[in-house]
């Protein structure tokens, strides 16, 4: 390096020590040196090292700029209460009324939903990884929702349920406004880029109770979006809802599953049944202020 004039001020300094630590062999190594037709190659794989760093430098820094990106595209926790929830899936659903001018038909289409947030829906087969199994996954850069079609309940009223539990991921816990920022700074980038920043959602049929707080938040709103408060009141007056079969024409009309609308009724307080019974005891309905009008199919 000394001999090529490649000496940097720190190699110099070290170069300085050793001559002085080494004066007696110095003359002679100086000479083999020059006599060694390998010193060129040797300065040259130094150099193609340094070049090879400062480009594994360069791509570090791009993944974790990359990552920082990601991370902004993910709400943090943030507690929201039930009746915040309840209305924002409220929101959503008197908005849509007012665009279309029109009534919200019941059951309500959750991909309808996915089309006023400009949300696209495919049903795709998703395959578990270390963790489990997937039921959905998010692909915020693309709007798009896709549902695992691999799973043995994905019929009718579980897929509706599942990608409405989606559509609750997608308000609660993702910065909308960032995914279409740097949807636009990575336009030209491929699908498996793109891919790479997704949400997961593991489990869409667990019992609401072990959910961890994204899970439930977002069970909730489907909840909500699905069985508005307003169209159950419509849908039960004339209805004795410790009625078994009143219940199951109820889940009918609204193209959910029983266990949806048990829970969901459980947690309005309009029914109570106690952990491992059938029996189905009645809970006091609270009136609510008059909401926008509904017509059934």
């Amino acid at each position: 390096m000394y001999l090529a004039g490649r000496m940097t001020q720190n190699d110099s300094e070290a170069f300085e020590n050793m001559v002085k630590a080494n004066y007696k062999e110095m003359p002679a190594l100086f000479r083999r040196m020059r006599e060694s037709p390998g010193i060129d190659s040797l300065v040259k794989a130094r150099d193609e090292q340094i070049v090879r760093l400062q480009k594994e430098n360069a791509e570090l820094r791009t993944k974790v700029e990359k990552l920082q990106k990601k991370l902004t595209l993910f709400k943090p926790y943030i507690f929201y209460s039930q009746e915040e929830i309840e209305r924002k899936a409220n929101e959503i659903l008197q908005n849509m009324q007012s665009l279309h001018n029109d009534a919200i038909k019941i059951p309500i289409d959750a991909t309808r939903v996915c089309d006023y947030l400009n949300l696209s829906v495919d049903i795709g087969e998703i395959l578990p990884d270390e963790h489990g199994l997937i039921v959905a996954k998010i692909l915020p850069l693309e709007r798009r929702i896709i549902v695992n079609s691999g799973l043995p309940e994905m019929l009718g009223t579980f897929e509706e349920f599942t990608i409405a539990h989606e559509i609750g991921h997608w308000v609660l816990h993702i910065n909308q406004e960032d995914a279409d920022i740097l949807s636009e700074e990575i336009n030209g980038n491929s699908d498996d880029e793109n891919q790479v920043i997704l949400f997961l959602c593991r489990s869409a049929s667990s019992p609401i109770d072990k959910f961890e707080a994204f899970e439930w938040q977002a069970q909730y709103f489907a909840s909500c979006l699905l069985m508005p408060r307003y169209v159950l009141q419509e849908l039960c007056k004339e209805r004795d809802l410790t009625n078994w079969s009143h219940l199951y024409a109820i889940t009918k009309e609204l193209g959910v599953t029983t266990s949806s609308l048990i829970y969901r009724l459980q947690n309005l307080g309009w029914i109570y049944i106690p952990k491992g019974s059938k029996q189905i005891y009645p809970g006091k309905i609270e009136l609510e202020p008059k909401q926008p009008r509904m017509y059934y199919l």
